[in-house]
């Protein structure tokens, strides 16, 4: 989720947890949380731009124009599912990415009405004449059409566990054959200290991004049993489960991973 910041004049600083909140507070997409999103993610998601850079060049080389528009012109369709404000879908349009106007079709999907509301001003004001649909829909019961690429980034954690595998196997029916899942998540190792080490290095990285400590046990908190994380070899597994024949990790900054899959 091209940093959406960029595109926003006005840059609103996280602060959702600089005061003490109920201990049985839980984490959501809301208004507040989507007005200082960008910040949160800049600050917050080791990596991450570095991850949206990639892309548009994974696009280049998978997005081989296997669909149709409305107007019947050949497209490559991608899917941004869990798009909050658009950063991927920004970065695959981002001039550097490469493609023309018309060479892509994007459906940008998210079940926060206040994500998409403002994903869809900034995506008309950045990019009013590509072909971008944005969706409020609950990804789990949303039906793709066949596509060429999928972006899942910092999503499927959100998710129950045991609705993962069908949204993975929904993916998968979808795309073409050659066409890519690109797979953002945070994890864990399943090693006790190894994990411990890793979780402290990852405050030691938002302390570092201005972070409080009670800032940090504020998220923590709320975000328990809000966000659950798999092991990279889960995935894996599970990717494999549902038909993909290959897939890697390709990045990896303390614990969070971006995996690639191909059909």
């Amino acid at each position: 989720m091209s940093n959406p910041a960029a595109t926003d004049s006005a840059v609103v600083y996280d602060n959702v947890f600089t005061t003490p909140l109920d201990k049985a507070a839980r984490f959501s997409f809301d208004e507040q949380v989507v007005a200082c999103f960008p910040d949160m993610i800049r600050r917050s998601v080791p990596g991450y731009g570095q991850m949206l850079a990639m892309l548009p060049i994974f696009a280049k080389r998978h997005c081989q124009a296997g669909q149709v528009n409305s107007e019947g012109k050949r497209v490559s369709r991608v899917y941004d599912l869990g798009c909050s404000l658009g950063g991927a879908t920004m970065a695959l349009l981002n001039e550097k990415g490469g493609f023309g106007k018309e060479e892509l079709q994007i459906k940008a999907v998210d079940i926060s009405p206040a994500m998409t509301q403002k994903a869809e001003v900034l995506l008309q004001k950045n990019y009013p004449e590509h072909d971008i649909e944005v969706i409020t829909a609950d990804i789990r019961g949303f039906e793709l059409e066949p596509c060429d690429m999928v972006i899942l980034n910092l999503t499927l954690q959100f998710l129950p566990p045991e609705d993962r595998t069908q949204v993975l196997q929904n993916i998968y029916n979808a795309l073409n054959e050659g066409g890519i899942l690109v797979l953002t998540e945070k994890t864990h190792t399943g090693d006790e200290q190894d994990d411990a080490w890793l979780v402290e290095r990852y405050y030691d990285f938002k302390r570092a991004n201005g972070y409080s400590e009670l800032e940090i046990s504020g998220k923590r908190n709320a975000l328990e049993n809000v966000l659950i994380t798999d092991t990279l070899d889960q995935h894996h597994q599970r990717l494999s489960e549902v038909g993909f024949n290959r897939s890697l990790t390709w990045f990896q900054f303390l614990n969070f991973a971006s995996m690639i899959a191909f059909k």
